[in-house]
């Protein structure tokens, strides 16, 4: 097998951690990540970092805010009345929240008996990721044009 070409399915299992080290996510203990390398079906970072890549191999990626979650945006956190939360929701939870006529995820960040803080930013936004990365298998796409 060759190298990881834009637009080729891959495989890989991962260990996703932040700079302090705390891992954040990991396939390690289950069944491999899958999509398609250059497009969007994971974050710009990983995506991309399996290009050129051959199966067995790995790599260590760091990832700037911009390549992962984004940064973190002012303003979109929300404190809101507690029952408009399921009684079951906790700290760290994600849930679906309509705003206008678009449906976002947002997360619990703060809940106290009378109220809730939400945050529409993606929890890992605003940081540097550190990856570690092995691809484990590469099934030929559709070549494709390089993104500008």
């Amino acid at each position: 097998m060759g190298e990881v070409k834009l637009g080729d399915r891959v495989n890989i299992h991962y260990t996703g951690q932040l700079e302090d080290g705390t891992v954040f996510d990991s396939s390690q203990d289950r069944d491999p990540l899958e999509f398609v390398a250059g497009e969007d079906e994971v974050i710009a970072g990983v995506s991309n970092a399996v290009l050129g890549m051959k199966p067995g191999e790995s790599k260590n990626v760091e990832l700037e805010p911009e390549e992962g979650y984004g940064a973190r945006q002012e303003g979109l956190e929300q404190r809101v009345e507690r029952t408009m939360l399921p009684d079951e929701a906790k700290v760290g939870d994600p849930l679906q929240a309509t705003v206008g006529d678009h449906n976002i995820v947002v997360w619990v960040m703060e809940i106290s008996d009378n109220h809730a803080v939400l945050d529409a930013n993606h929890p890992l936004a605003g940081h540097r990721l550190l990856f570690d990365i092995e691809l484990v298998s590469v099934n030929p796409g559709e070549s494709k044009p390089p993104k500008p």
